[in-house]
């Protein structure tokens, strides 16, 4: 007696698998002639073949060339966002500051090919896995203004932390390999560190009433507010200093 055929749904399930399988062989191609060989290296053609498949399947799986580059880097993401430790309440908060660093840093350096894709267009930002990594990397940051620690703005952290690991990355990966020292990325680091974090806190109590109460101490020192705007802002402060 023969099988019976799969029923309609189950034959489309088993499509959408088979398809999403073909889709990875075609990334995990893709990435291996990327990091023997560079962008140039990734070929529809070279792909198509190394993944065992004729070049149309690579435009109807994913459009085109730019669309498999894309989906690359959206693997990259993703591999870099599971590498990623999250500690929602760390001992330490400068300490996992310079945690995360150090692992955006290495995954450059294990990764670099990929890294540099990753990171080559700025529309990859609208990546969802790469928003992401950025809600973990703003999560260390809320922590460290919650604690009194950050000294510039959130979004101006975000960047500063970016744009040194990704500098740290790049200029390492330019070096000639007698000429590439740690030192350059410890100095990297730190020079982070204190670009965006106080060496005390600046709140001595967690919390928004620690907040309130270090920033009414700063109050008489500040011109930018009216007085009518100083005297309503202390108002709504003491309210909040009073709760803690």
């Amino acid at each position: 007696m023969s099988p019976r055929p799969p029923s309609g749904s189950t034959a489309t399930d088993a499509a959408a698998v088979g398809r999403e399988q073909t889709r990875q062989r075609v990334i995990e191609a893709a990435i291996g002639l990327l990091t023997r060989g560079g962008r140039e290296a990734v070929t529809t053609r070279a792909v198509a073949d190394a993944a065992g498949l004729q070049p149309p399947a690579i435009y109807r799986l994913f459009g085109d060339k730019d669309g498999l580059l894309d989906a690359v880097a959206e693997h990259g993401f993703a591999t870099f966002l599971a590498t990623k430790h999250v500690d929602p309440d760390p001992p330490d908060l400068i300490e996992d500051l310079r945690a995360g660093w150090d692992v955006a840093v290495e995954f450059g350096l294990a990764n670099p090919a990929l890294y540099t894709l990753m990171y080559s267009e700025p529309t990859r930002a609208n990546s969802a896995t790469f928003r992401a990594g950025m809600e973990i990397l703003m999560g260390r940051i809320r922590r460290l203004a919650a604690g009194g620690w950050l000294r510039v703005d959130e979004e101006l952290a975000a960047q500063i932390i970016h744009a040194t690991a990704r500098g740290a990355v790049l200029t390492w990966l330019s070096l000639p390999k007698d000429r590439r020292n740690t030192a350059l990325l410890t100095t990297l680091r730190e020079a982070m560190v204190a670009a965006v974090t106080n060496q005390q806190p600046a709140v001595q109590d967690a919390g928004p009433a620690g907040a309130a109460r270090a920033l009414i101490a700063a109050m008489p020192e500040q011109t930018t507010l009216s007085s009518a705007e100083q005297h309503l802002l202390r108002e709504w402060l003491n309210r909040l200093a009073a709760d803690g």
